[in-house]
């Protein structure tokens, strides 16, 4: 569900895009730098504190983070075999921090305000790059995260119907192939608005 946008009047919610994209980027290098579980605990109470300042409720944040769980459940083990628990645990929390804190970022920031943040990150280099078209990137970016959340969701719900919960084929299969052809159809769109040089 990464990519929608939960209206508020919070200080969160009224802080600049770009001054959030800098918050973004500096705990995320932070998050990935950090070796002890105590530290990576109180980033994940910073984090939690972040949401209670912006207002979030908890079921469009859990709906934010739950998906990066099943992906969690095959990792961790396999971290856990190959280097330990420590290491399995530090690798799971900062991977739902990073997540949380880039779910907070798309929870309280309009498209809108990313695209501007984006445009004015790169007016410098305006001569070099058509930041238009990197602006229309990354909105469509945005859109198909949860977009591919939703087929994921879909196939799953189609999967436990037939009682094919065990099957990891038929849950890759049809997210791959209607994946592709969501993809089919954002480029005949765009090709139709003459956007497909």
């Amino acid at each position: 569900m990464i990519g929608f946008y939960l209206p508020g009047r919070s200080l969160v919610h009224r802080a600049s895009a770009l001054l959030k994209l800098l918050v973004l980027a500096v705990g995320m290098v932070l998050v990935g730098l950090l070796q002890e579980p105590w530290l990576l605990g109180a980033a994940g109470l910073v984090t939690v504190g972040l949401y209670a300042l912006a207002g979030v409720p908890f079921r469009p944040a859990w709906q934010q983070i739950s998906p990066v769980l099943w992906l969690l459940v095959i990792a961790v083990p396999l971290q856990a075999v190959f280097a330990g628990w420590t290491v399995a645990a530090l690798m799971a929390g900062r991977l739902l921090v990073a997540v949380a804190l880039a779910a907070l970022f798309t929870l309280t920031t309009t498209v809108t305000a990313v695209l501007g943040a984006f445009e004015t990150l790169l007016r410098p280099f305006r001569r070099f790059v058509d930041t238009d078209r990197i602006g229309l990137l990354v909105a469509l970016m945005i859109r198909c995260i949860p977009l591919v959340a939703g087929i994921v969701a879909e196939v799953l719900e189609a999967r436990r119907a037939r009682g094919t919960q065990g099957s990891l084929r038929a849950l890759a299969v049809p997210v791959v192939v209607r994946s592709l052809y969501a993809a089919d159809a954002i480029g005949e769109a765009l090709a139709a608005r003459g956007m497909d040089d």
